[in-house]
């Protein structure tokens, strides 16, 4: 999916490199799950486990403009 490699890339471009080492860790743990399920992730369809991987959500979609259902 074209928008998420968008966020994706956005995300590792300008905040990867700073993020706390567990925040890292749901970034490559992220990148393991299939398309539809990160998309979903993203609109708010489905609730990622864990605090940090919600955490990471939050912040790859912040400033995006993307309504949440």
């Amino acid at each position: 999916m074209k928008e998420l490699d968008f966020l994706l890339t956005r995300y590792l471009d300008g905040q990867y490199a700073s993020a706390a080492p567990e925040a890292q860790a749901a970034f490559r743990e992220l990148l393991e799950c299939q398309d539809p399920l990160i998309h979903a992730y993203c609109m708010g369809r489905e609730r990622p486990p864990g605090d940090v991987l919600s955490a990471l959500i939050q912040r790859i979609i912040a400033g995006t403009g993307i309504e949440r259902e």
